[in-house]
Parts: C-alpha cells; sequence; structure tokens
C-alpha cells in the first residue's frame, strides 16, 4: 500500500511549515532592526517626536490658563498702584471684549512653540541622557544626579533658543487685544505674525527677549528635575502607588519650577511684547533694565503677579506633557 500522501494534505503541510518558518525570521533580531520602527534613523528620531505631540497635546489643553497669565503679566504696566486685576477679572474681559475662543488667540503660535521646543527639549534630554548613561555603564557606575541636572539644563537652553521665534510670536499674539483698536496688529496666524516682525522690525527681533528665555527654561528645567527627584525619593516610602507618587512629585515639582522660572518669565514677556516708542526706542533696554525698571516703578512683588495661575499652566502641562509622552514611547517600543 502507497504512503503518499494526498496532493491536498502535501500543500497544506508546505504551507505550514513555510508560515512557521516565516514566524521564527521574523522573530530574529536582524528582522526587527529592518523593520521601519525599529530602524536606527526612526529609534533616534523618536525621543524628538514623541516630545513634541505630548508637549502640543498638553498645550491644546492649558493655552487659556496660558492666555491669562501673559494678561495678568502685562496689565498695569509701568503703574506701582490702581486695580490689581485676578485670573477671574482677567477672564471676565476678554470674554466681554470678544468670545469664549479668544481665549485660544495665540494656539497656533502656541502649537508651533511646542513642535520646536518641547520636541528640542524633550528630545535632547533623552539623547543627552542615553551618553551619559552609556558612558556611567562602562565606567561600571550609575547614573548620578547632577549628570540629569545637566541634561536637563543643557537641554532646556538649547531647545529655548532654538523656539524663541515661536515664543515671541505667540506672546505678541496674546498681547495684541491690548494696544488701541488703531494700532494692533491683528494677525491673522502664526506665520503672519513672524513675517509681519522679521519684515517691520528685523529677523533678529524674533529673538528678542531670548536671554530670560533660556535663563528661564534653564530654571523651570531645573526646578522640575531637581525637585521632581527627590519627591519621588521621599514618597517611595508611603503607601501611594507608583501612578500617584508620579502625580504628586510632578505637582510639587511643578511649584518650584513656577517659583524659580516666573520672575524670568514675566521679564520674558515684557521684552518680547514691547514695542518703539515715539522717540523710536524701546521701554527696555535688555534684561537687567526690565528687572530694575519693574523693581522701581511697580515693586519687586510684581513679577509674581499672576504666580497661582502661572502655576496652574507649568504643572498640569508638565504632568500631561509626561503622561502623554510615556504612553507614546510605550506604544512606540
Amino acid at each position: 500500500m502507497s504512503s503518499a500522501m494526498p496532493p491536498e494534505v502535501e500543500a497544506a503541510k508546505n504551507r505550514t511549515q513555510a508560515a512557521i518558518t516565516n514566524a521564527k525570521d521574523a522573530a530574529k533580531p536582524q528582522a526587527a532592526d529592518s523593520d521601519f520602527l525599529h530602524s536606527s534613523f526612526v529609534r533616534a528620531a523618536l525621543p524628538f517626536i514623541n516630545g513634541g505631540a505630548a508637549g502640543m497635546v498638553a498645550t491644546s489643553v492649558i493655552q487659556p490658563v496660558d492666555m491669562i497669565k501673559v494678561r495678568l503679566q502685562l496689565a498695569g504696566e509701568g503703574v506701582k498702584t490702581g486695580p490689581k486685576p485676578t485670573p477671574i477679572s482677567v477672564t471676565k474681559d476678554i470674554i466681554a471684549s470678544g468670545k469664549v475662543m479668544d481665549l485660544y488667540t495665540g494656539l497656533s503660535a502656541g502649537l508651533l512653540r511646542q513642535a520646536v521646543y518641547t520636541t528640542a527639549r524633550l528630545g535632547c534630554f533623552e539623547t543627552f541622557m542615553k551618553t551619559l548613561g552609556t558612558r556611567a555603564e562602562e565606567q561600571g557606575r550609575k547614573i548620578g544626579f547632577a549628570e540629569r541636572a545637566t541634561a536637563g539644563l543643557a537641554a532646556g537652553g538649547l531647545a529655548a533658543m532654538v523656539g524663541n521665534p515661536a515664543d515671541l510670536a505667540l506672546i505678541r499674539m496674546q498681547s495684541d487685544g491690548l494696544k488701541p483698536l488703531a494700532q494692533r496688529a491683528n494677525y491673522r496666524g502664526v506665520g503672519d505674525a513672524l513675517s509681519s516682525i522679521a519684515r517691520n522690525e528685523g529677523v533678529l527681533r524674533l529673538w528678542a527677549g531670548a536671554y530670560p528665555t533660556v535663563v528661564r527654561a534653564m530654571a523651570l528645567n531645573f526646578g522640575q528635575l531637581a525637585f521632581f527627584s527627590e519627591a519621588k525619593s521621599r514618597l517611595k516610602d508611603t503607601s501611594m502607588g507608583p501612578r500617584a507618587q508620579t502625580l504628586t512629585a510632578s505637582a510639587i515639582a511643578g511649584f518650584f519650577a513656577s517659583f524659580f522660572s516666573l520672575p524670568f518669565d514675566f521679564v520674558k514677556t515684557r521684552l518680547q511684547k514691547q514695542s518703539k516708542g515715539p522717540d523710536g526706542k524701546f521701554p527696555y533696554k535688555g534684561m537687567v533694565d526690565c528687572f530694575s525698571k519693574v523693581i522701581k516703578e511697580e515693586g519687586p512683588l510684581r513679577f509674581y503677579r499672576g504666580f497661582s495661575t502661572y502655576y496652574v499652566r507649568i504643572a498640569p502641562h508638565a504632568m500631561v506633557t509626561l503622561i502623554v509622552a510615556d504612553y507614546l514611547n510605550f506604544m512606540t517600543k
């Protein structure tokens, strides 16, 4: 009796063996390396892409708070006394003078800033950390806090310099509504704001306030890194779960990041908003001049006007950014 299998059984057996072989090949490291998501270029770019996407999501959520913060900082410029605006009164004024969507004025510039600033900040930080981690491993030790802080400070400073034009456009768009109708630029969007500033004031004007912007970014990153790390280490022995620890540490870090960076954010806003007066001169010559004039004319506490609003902007923005970035990193492993 012949032992040959029917043709259809033989074909099914061959297909099964081919499928098993293909599955084994797909599981090999070299096959994974050739996959687009795991190519060396994409792996290097993912920290930047995920960081930028996370920052843009967070900005879309926090934009109204940022708008109110900017208006608070610009209210009562050059006046030490007089009525003190509050977040509620500023919100009411914005809505009363236009519509609710005016709270999203400058969103296009805010998204562009995140696409540039947060992309560079988180991407550079992850890249620096990988390099420092590899060096520490080769030396037979763990990466230290000082190295983490240095990576954060450097990433924040570099990203702030690159993202300053978008940040300037955001401030101009948000402050435009404070000017008399005849003096408003009525920017149609972030592209119009950037081109208008470059055309009327010069390309270098796009980096107005860059010095305090960089210092602010470094102060903010220091506050986030140093106190986030310290808070997490102290919360490890509590009954909080990992997610609760992360959220609590982020809130604490947000407070200190706000405290250290707000004076520089205040000066940055003033420098970026200013325009030449009738005498052809700017109100402030630079960061130091702005600091001294505000202290003399408005008092030192003016630097912390809108602190609660600033904190409400910084802390949730940091938490949303971290949560979205972690999720994207998990999805693109």
